[in-house]
């Protein structure tokens, strides 16, 4: 998942071998939203701000492992104008294990092909303050896998393109209270974009694109709206040294519902409403070279949303060159 070529900014060269490159772990892990009304759409089935650093950065031949924690806090559920429907507690934790292989020839020119595999463990709960609990369930959830990923390394930008695919492989009955995974299938395409700039090359931008395709849901019939996700990051490269190296700064996020919800027991008014959320936070990414360990942090705070839950995320990542 990381590479040996290096990219020099002031003072410090970062290998990106030992860069976190969450793109290569995009795991769309679907965990049961049990909305407040029946049939209501909540999220797309992205971790949004999964992928707000690093985003374009393609690694060099070899494996990688990824263990990526996120925590998802929700307390308020709002309608489509962004008012408050009702109050509650919303959490989602996932702990998501990545292996990630890319190759040591080049195709299409410069571009180098890898593939990943992502392993989900998830649990969700979701209580109101008028009903109290409503759902909740743990394990194993829904696989995601990207067979191909072609990524361009340039003097001063790298680029990713992909495809991959959300198996559900999660625990999913009609009706069930315990849900872990989603019940259907979705198929995403997905860029990201990490440019390096200044004059002292010490700033890191990245953004990262995904729209997910959505199939219909065992047992329901239901075939979920369509989602544009995106990630963003402004980072800054601090001038430390060999042993260690240091990137702080801001991350975002955002998501739209692109499609109306369909299926037998959709509602018109359930079909017409479209979630959105925006978010903005802070980050970190500490790299140990001689140990090819890179740790990093992310905090992210929604300041507005429509039709869908609004919160937090706290999310850590671990990345280890094989």
């Amino acid at each position: 998942m990381f590479g040996r070529a290096t990219t020099v900014i002031p003072h410090v060269v970062v290998e990106t071998r030992r860069l976190i490159a969450p793109m290569i772990s995009v795991v769309a892990v679907i965990v049961s939203l049990a909305p407040i009304e029946s049939g209501a759409q909540v999220r797309g089935v992205y971790p949004l701000g999964m992928s707000a650093t690093s985003s374009g950065v393609t690694p060099d031949p070899g494996l990688t492992y990824t263990n990526m924690f996120l925590f998802y806090s929700r307390d308020r559920l709002t309608d489509p104008s962004g008012d408050t429907v009702v109050r509650g507690a919303n959490s989602v934790l996932m702990d998501m294990n990545t292996v990630a292989w890319v190759s040591e020839k080049q195709v299409l020119g410069s571009a180098r092909f890898s593939f990943s595999a992502t392993l989900p463990l998830a649990n969700n709960s979701l209580s109101s303050d008028l009903t109290g609990p409503i759902n909740g369930g743990g394990g194993f959830g829904d696989s995601f896998y990207q067979p191909a990923i072609l990524g361009w390394r340039m003097k001063s930008a790298s680029i990713r393109f992909a495809y991959g695919f959300l198996a559900p492989t999660g625990r999913f009955e009609a009706g069930a209270t315990d849900n872990v995974g989603s019940g259907y299938w979705t198929h995403v395409v997905s860029s990201g974009q990490t440019f390096v700039v200044g004059a002292s090359r010490a700033t890191i931008v990245s953004a990262f694109q995904m729209y997910e395709f959505h199939g219909a849901q065992s047992g329901t019939g239901t075939r979920p709206g369509e989602a544009f996700n995106l990630d963003y990051s402004v980072m800054r490269a601090l001038a430390t040294g060999e042993n260690v190296q240091v990137q702080v700064g801001v991350v975002g996020y955002s998501q739209r519902q692109t499609s109306a919800k369909s299926g037998p027991t959709v509602t018109p008014a359930e079909a017409a409403a479209r979630y959105k959320v925006d978010a903005l936070g802070v980050a970190s990414i500490v790299t140990w070279p001689e140990r090819n360990v890179s740790l990093g942090f992310k905090y992210f705070d929604e300041l507005s949303t429509e039709s869908t839950f609004e919160g937090y995320s706290v999310q850590i990542s671990l990345s280890v060159a094989l």
